[in-house]
């Protein structure tokens, strides 16, 4: 029997240590947003501040069973701020959805009715409005995509435009996020 000299088995083994780590979701939304827990940071994060951002929400998988991974972003925004240990009360986070993402702010039976399948996002914007994020719809796409307000999620507040509502958020101090 061959032995393996320890520096091979070291070079074979660090590897595996890194595939061994998960993604996690939680505390904020569990199911989605899973995360990579990240030590030794150099820049670290400020959990006395408060976060603010608006999350500018218009694309949308071609899949109408896909998650939209758009919007998971913002779970995922919460749930690895939570993990780093700043509390959800801090955690303030708007979604204005318009253009391809319409669709998928729609209860089940409209989204059933136009694609044939319930919606894939309907958990997660759920779970993401429970946690006290605000999403607002564009009142333009509403109208040019033939998205009516009795057709959203309920909870789902409609503005003028997403144009008004970004600036609107900007204004009261909210970053950016758009991808």
């Amino acid at each position: 029997m061959k032995f393996i000299p320890h520096s091979i088995f070291l070079f074979l083994l660090v590897p595996l240590i890194g595939i061994c780590q998960e993604k996690e979701t939680g505390p904020v939304i569990h199911n989605y947003g899973a995360v990579w827990a990240i030590e030794n940071l150099d820049f670290k994060t400020d959990t006395d501040a408060e976060f603010n951002v608006v999350f500018d929400i218009m694309n949308s998988p071609e899949s109408h069973s896909e998650i939209n991974p758009w919007i998971e972003t913002a779970a995922r925004f919460l749930n690895m701020h939570a993990q780093a240990g700043v509390p959800l009360a801090q955690l303030n986070v708007a979604l204005v959805v318009h253009n391809k993402a319409s669709k998928d702010i729609t209860h089940n039976s409209a989204y059933r009715k136009r694609y044939g399948v319930d919606n894939p996002n309907l958990g997660m914007m759920e779970a993401l409005m429970e946690a006290g994020v605000e999403v607002i719809f564009c009142g333009q796409s509403s109208k040019s995509r033939n998205f009516p307000k009795e057709d959203l999620i309920p909870g789902t507040q409609m503005a003028l435009s997403a144009m008004t509502a970004l600036i609107q958020y900007q204004n009261k101090d909210y970053q950016l996020i758009k991808f």
